[in-house]
């Protein structure tokens, strides 16, 4: 572990670092001190897509902090930190520097013969766009949109307005719409698209599979809207299913596919690094007893009566080798978390079981915070596509009530969820040693998709309300490493597994420089959405 002096050093520098780069905030990012409008069309997309890995203090300060303890997907031992503008300042520092070289390449591209080859850049183009801007106004809300980007040759946009929530989800759900209809499945190689698609580390060049992207999106955000939008959430969702348009699958009938879309480091040429780190420093997370439950039939430390193997794989035992939840609502008597469990020490053989005296609770499973190589940062699953048709069928959004249907689906999802979980596991080794987790925890074979769909089939339960929860119960769960598709869940829904009431928290507060710069425009934001806190209700929640 790093002494408290460097952990103090470490935060500090990058609060300075963070605050001096986003005080100055669209200035800065705008007028271009980099000349990127000199890099290839390829490496400014490559760029792009580096820029879908969730920084680092995002991970510490929004994951770890905010979002595992909001979804309870995990349990939050200790609110030691709560400088949550950390995290704030680093989505949106992230966003509004890699708008520009999206700006750039639109430009561009306009600029080109239009050819398959173009059509499809720009289609590529539009899909990461529409993901990185969807996931900052489902933080948010109203962010800066339609003006941001330009003011390295626009100056007088350098204070872009902010636009309404409900504004930019039409215009990327459209722009969405036009990529996967635009796409060309078979295009000839011809430059410029030949050269471009060398830098595409995501899909390989792969059309179908952006294809597939754009409507696996399409599907998850139409969704998302369907309570404030329900006519044009349902035509969406309509056309997409009823059309057979081409999306992920997990399950395709009995055949499994388990397709994704997945930033994996070790083929993009980078390590995630950022995870263990986030994990390491902050370490307050344990498994908390409301997913805990979702896994075991009792609590019996041995693990006896744990059914589903995912248990396995994103959590392990304590330092008596026995799984102990940390209480999701804590009393007087709860014994303090502590522990060494996270520490890279672990990555040795003979160090690998060593978690610390004080680690009483059962932690994140290892394996799957500090394989920086081979653990993927999950952008969207079939699993997710499965279970978004499955409450579109179940509901009617879109499509008539078919609950055979409905529970095909769901059923589907299950078998795609654990069994991708499974390989993701089967390959997943440490940095250092090499260690693989085959070689480390043995899963019982007893436990497979079966046996979860034998205690979460529908047949278990008799009314509509159960059958629903037990598909937004496995989704949560699916959503194990993707907190903030876990929060955009529950905040749709309000019917994620919970213990205790379910706290009013719906959005993150815009970063302090964001106010200091473009005060004029945010404060219109704020005035126009009710506030700027927790408990402010951003559009499309109910």
């Amino acid at each position: 572990m790093k002494n408290l002096h460097y952990i103090s050093l470490s935060v500090l520098t990058a609060f300075l670092i963070l605050t001096i780069s986003c005080t100055k905030d669209f200035e800065d990012i705008n007028t271009n001190p980099h000349g990127f409008t000199n890099a290839s069309d390829g490496s400014l997309f490559n760029s792009i897509l580096q820029s879908l890995q969730p920084g680092w203090n995002e991970q510490f300060y929004i994951y770890n902090e905010i979002l595992y303890k909001q979804t309870q997907l995990a349990a939050l031992t200790k609110d030691a930190w709560g400088n949550y503008t950390i995290g704030t300042e680093d989505i949106w520092s992230n966003y509004y520097h890699t708008l520009p070289e999206i700006r750039e390449l639109e430009k561009r591209f306009e600029s080109y013969e239009v050819t398959p080859g173009v059509t499809n850049m720009k289609a590529m183009l539009k899909i990461l766009m529409a993901y990185k801007t969807f996931k900052v106004t489902d933080y948010f809300g109203d962010i800066p949109f339609s003006e941001a980007g330009y003011g390295f040759h626009k100056p007088e946009l350098l204070r872009p307005k902010y636009d309404k929530q409900r504004d930019i989800y039409l215009e990327m759900l459209e722009e969405l719409e036009w990529a996967a209809e635009n796409i060309e499945l078979n295009t000839q190689s011809a430059e410029p698209f030949t050269t471009f698609r060398e830098f595409d580390k995501l899909f390989g060049g792969d059309m179908l599979k952006w294809q597939k992207f754009a409507n696996s999106l399409r599907l998850r955000h139409a969704m998302r809207i369907s309570e404030k939008e329900p006519e044009i959430a349902g035509a969406i969702i309509k056309e997409i299913l009823e059309d057979n348009k081409p999306v992920f699958y997990g399950y395709d009938f009995i055949t499994p596919k388990l397709e994704s879309a997945c930033l994996w480091p070790s083929a993009m040429g980078f390590k995630n690094e950022g995870m263990n780190w986030s994990f390491r420093e902050h370490n307050n997370l344990r498994m908390g007893s409301n997913i805990w439950h979702k896994f075991s039939t009792n609590d019996n430390t041995d693990g006896s009566g744990i059914f589903d193997p995912r248990a396995y794989i994103f959590f392990e035992t304590n330092n008596q080798n026995k799984w102990v939840p940390y209480p999701q609502i804590p009393d007087n008597t709860t014994l303090s978390s502590g522990g060494i469990p996270y520490g890279t020490h672990r990555d040795q053989l003979g160090a690998y079981q060593i978690k610390g005296e004080n680690n009483i609770y059962s932690p994140f499973n290892y394996f799957l915070i500090r394989d920086e190589d081979y653990m993927p940062i999950i952008l969207i699953t079939g699993a997710e596509v499965h279970y978004t048709k499955a409450e579109s069928y179940f509901r009617g959004i879109g499509v008539t009530v078919d609950k055979t249907q409905a529970e095909n689906e769901y059923l589907n999802a299950i078998n795609t969820s654990v069994e991708w979980w499974m390989d993701i596991a089967k390959n997943s080794r440490l940095p250092v040693s090499g260690l693989t987790f085959p070689e480390m925890i043995s899963i019982p074979q007893a436990l497979t998709s079966a046996s979860v769909q034998m205690h979460y089939g529908f047949w278990n339960v008799g009314s509509d309300d159960e059958k629903l929860s037990f598909i937004y119960t496995q989704w949560w769960l699916d959503a194990f490493r993707q907190p903030a598709e876990a929060y955009s869940l529950m905040r749709r829904t309000g019917k994620t597994p919970h213990e205790g009431s379910l706290e009013t928290h719906y959005r993150l507060p815009y970063p302090p420089s964001e106010l200091e710069f473009n005060f004029m425009n945010c404060s219109e934001a704020i005035a126009r959405q009710g506030g700027d806190a927790f408990n402010t209700k951003i559009w499309w929640i109910p």
